[in-house]
């Protein structure tokens, strides 16, 4: 396989689009998540239409060793990962203390450990050759906590750190990393995390756009993608150190309530 990506949630949203620019830029892939029947349909879409090769890996990656599995299996098929893509994440509504843990435990799991795992198993192979790219999806979530979904922001929030961090410290290597910080985008993240009913989706950006900038960014290995945003949302995201945190807490509690 060459110029090989792994994209995680490549069933849907934002990986799925991702998979298709990268197989239209010639390059093979490793798609990653639970749903079988969608990641061969996949599969099929993109050696047919662009003569590429993919491979389908189905896991759960909130599941405990569920990353050792995927960097095992990958080794085994003597696969060399170009770029790796971990996009997959989920959120929930609802007040921390009446949300059920075993969601949020979960959430933890994929959105950050997962996350990290991967990053560290193919992280060392990178170095080695000294070539690879690596994007994390983030979000604008990332930049304040959030009320009414405390813990899908703060998973953010570590993902947007970690990965500032970690491409520091590979400056020079050879290597980057990219974390993309979508805003409100059309997937099916809206409809399962509860956010389609408020405000910050009434208005979401296609998945193929923030696809197309995510990908265009970790190509020219940027530290950072904003996109998915309005011009108001960007004004506003500018005019946030103005305010006090309580203002904010505030207003984002009142953007998230859906009674």
């Amino acid at each position: 396989m060459k110029n090989t990506a792994l994209i995680t949630g490549a069933s849907s949203g934002i990986g799925m689009e991702l998979a298709r620019i990268h197989a239209k830029n010639g390059g093979d892939l490793v798609i990653v998540a639970r749903d079988q029947k969608k990641l061969d349909a996949l599969k099929k879409e993109l050696e047919k239409k662009y003569g590429v090769n993919v491979l389908v890996i189905v896991k759960d990656l909130s599941q405990q060793k569920a990353t050792q599995e995927v960097y095992y299996e990958v080794v085994k098929s003597k696969i060399e990962i170009n770029c790796l893509i971990n996009n997959a994440g989920f959120g929930g509504m609802g007040k921390f203390h009446e949300r059920d843990w075993s969601q949020d435990e979960a959430m933890i799991q994929l959105n950050i450990v997962a996350l990290s795992s991967l990053t560290r198993y193919f992280l060392p192979d990178f170095i080695k050759r000294k070539n690879g790219k690596i994007m994390n999806v983030s979000s604008t979530a990332a930049l304040f906590p959030g009320p009414l979904q405390a813990v899908y922001y703060a998973t953010k929030a570590y993902v947007q750190s970690f990965s500032l961090a970690i491409s520091e410290e590979v400056r020079g290597s050879g290597v980057t990393v990219t974390a993309v910080m979508p805003g409100a985008t059309e997937t099916d993240f809206g409809k399962r995390s509860g956010m389609d009913k408020t405000v910050l989706f009434k208005k979401t950006h296609s998945a193929k756009k923030v696809a197309q900038d995510a990908y265009n960014g970790m190509m020219k290995g940027k530290l950072t993608v904003l996109t998915g945003l309005s011009p108001g949302q960007r004004i506003m995201l500018k005019l946030s150190p103005f305010f006090s945190m309580r203002m904010k807490l505030k207003t984002i509690k009142k953007l998230q309530d859906t009674t």
